[in-house]
């Protein structure tokens, strides 16, 4: 949940206040969006989080809101 002042009240930002987004944590942040690209969905350029430095990116659900796919590190 963000609620940082200076965020963006858009719907569709994923950093937008409140909860906007879903993260789903994955072992490979490439390989997920590989898969996910090979079933017609677009995901945005991998980058790294703002917050954490660890690589993630995101893709938009059928309803156009933004879904996270943040790399999990043990």
């Amino acid at each position: 949940i963000f609620v940082m002042k200076d965020r963006p009240a858009r719907v569709s930002d994923p950093e937008t206040y409140g909860l906007q987004h879903l993260a789903f944590q994955v072992s490979s942040v490439e390989e997920t969006v590989r898969e996910l690209e090979e079933k017609w969905i677009d995901c945005e350029p991998v980058r790294y989080d703002f917050f954490n430095g660890k690589r993630m990116t995101f893709f938009k659900a059928p309803d156009g809101l933004p879904n996270e796919i943040p790399v999990h590190e043990h």
